[in-house]
């Protein structure tokens, strides 16, 4: 399997323009950044083409969704500021020319009722679908849980079924976090059946603690199998908070990459 390094949360010890070589050194493949907007384009670019490493995914901008606020792709009175994001988020893959770009659907706007937050976000959905294609971009969104994250809009596989549906585009797809669904105590490998063939990217950790594979109760084989079954045959992308530094961190990296 393909695997590759988050460094929002891995390397995390150096500041992020090192995280790539890091990664590199540390025998990852390719590397995403949830919110790489620190660091100019073009710096970003040389440094991924110094260590030969592609990058995956960026995150559309989500203004205060990580301080508690419900984010920008299913708020109706913040399409301005979608739209705003969308054309920075453009402007800044069309320098790193990442393969994915996720668009988190946030969180339930306070006074918004479900089915226009979802009407919001399909709409929205679509749009980033039109803007990336001629970049070459597939646009995914995923399911979080509502323990982590209170009142996200989209929970679980049959949340992210719905919502791949209902969407109906061919360059948009499921990104699917093992983590995400662990934590809730769901059948992860039944969510991964159920969206077969609509998964366009994995992320994973540990769970119930998010650390690294080893350091909770999730068992990774029959899910990874479960996987192989389905037809994935995609990025596996480690998004876990490591219990120690990072390179003391990947026992599990050489199991996972011999697969």
């Amino acid at each position: 399997m393909k695997i590759a390094a988050n460094l929002s949360m891995l390397f995390t010890e150096v500041p992020l323009i090192e995280r790539i070589g890091a990664a590199a050194q540390a025998g990852f493949e390719a590397v995403e950044i949830q919110f790489p907007y620190e660091l100019p384009a073009g710096e970003l670019k040389a440094a991924l083409e110094q260590a030969v490493l592609p990058l995956l995914l960026i995150n559309l901008p989500a203004a205060d969704l990580l301080q508690g606020g419900p984010g920008l792709a299913a708020v109706p009175s913040r399409q301005d500021e979608f739209d705003a994001a969308l054309r920075q988020v453009y402007a800044y893959a069309a320098v790193v020319n990442p393969l994915f770009v996720n668009v988190l659907p946030g969180r339930l706007a306070e006074g918004l009722d479900r089915d226009t937050a979802l009407a919001t976000l399909v709409a929205n959905l679509r749009k980033a679908v039109d803007t990336l294609h001629p970049l070459g971009i597939q646009v995914l969104a995923e399911a979080i849980n509502p323990i982590d994250m209170p009142g996200f809009l989209i929970n679980t596989p049959e949340h992210l079924d719905e919502l791949v549906r209902a969407v109906d585009r061919p360059n948009f797809a499921a990104q699917f976090d093992l983590y995400h669904m662990a934590r809730q105590g769901l059948d992860v490998a039944a969510g991964i059946r159920l969206l077969a063939g609509r998964i366009g990217h994995v992320q994973f950790a540990d769970s119930p603690g998010r650390g690294e594979p080893g350091s909770g109760a999730t068992d990774f084989p029959p899910l990874l199998d479960a996987l192989d079954a389905s037809g994935y045959a995609g990025w596996l992308a480690a998004e876990y908070r490591p219990g120690k530094p990072t390179g003391e961190s990947l026992g599990w990296l050489p199991t996972f990459k011999a697969r």
